[in-house]
């Protein structure tokens, strides 16, 4: 197996380094994304809500999914566009979960890297469509392609339906930011130049 890349695991040391000062240290109450309504929202929330996890098997599925698709795509793309496309899946997906709680009128606050990973989800499937990947659920291989759309289309269903506190809507958020950071490298629409 190659090394892990630079920022990948320097991203995983720092989730586990925070996942466990979160055991002693109320951070949510700083650094989760807490909706604009509640009070306890600052800006930098939408960058630091990302370094948070909820319990063990967040943190463990999160860093799992940065470590099996994300050291694929630094190799690929160097460490600055890769930092830059996870800004980007992260931003996205806050912007798309401080929606969805203004518009329900939640108070709940949000932690997790799901929005960037899903972003790095939707890479992994556009830039590499017919590449085989074992997921863990269901343990059914298939396309990578396929795996993005299950995921997406699963993550639309469960938004709608699931009243248990996952955040789909951010992880949907992720995917846009990720699909619209690529067409902007890719000069496509609606970022073609003039």
């Amino acid at each position: 197996m190659p090394p892990i890349p630079p920022i990948t695991k320097a991203l995983m040391y720092i989730c586990v380094a925070v996942f466990c000062l979160q055991q002693f240290v109320p951070l949510e109450l700083w650094f989760a994304l807490w909706p604009l309504e509640s009070g306890r929202f600052w800006p930098w929330q939408v960058v630091s809500y990302g370094f948070l996890h909820g319990g063990v098997f967040h943190l463990f599925f999160n860093m799992f999914g940065l470590y099996m698709f994300g050291s694929e795509l630094e190799r690929l793309w160097g460490p600055n566009r890769y930092r830059n496309f996870l800004l980007a899946g992260l931003l996205a997906a806050a912007v798309a979960q401080l929606l969805v709680t203004w518009l329900t009128n939640s108070n709940t606050p949000t932690v997790g890297a799901s929005g960037a990973l899903f972003a790095l989800l939707l890479a992994f499937g556009m830039l590499f469509p017919d590449r085989i990947i074992m997921p863990l659920f269901p343990p059914i291989p298939m396309k990578a392609r396929t795996f993005v759309m299950v995921f997406g289309a699963l993550e639309l269903l469960l938004g709608y339906l699931d009243r248990s506190g996952v955040a789909h809507f951010a992880h949907l958020g992720g995917m846009v930011g990720g699909f619209l950071m690529i067409r902007y490298w890719r000069k496509q629409p609606p970022f073609r130049r003039r």
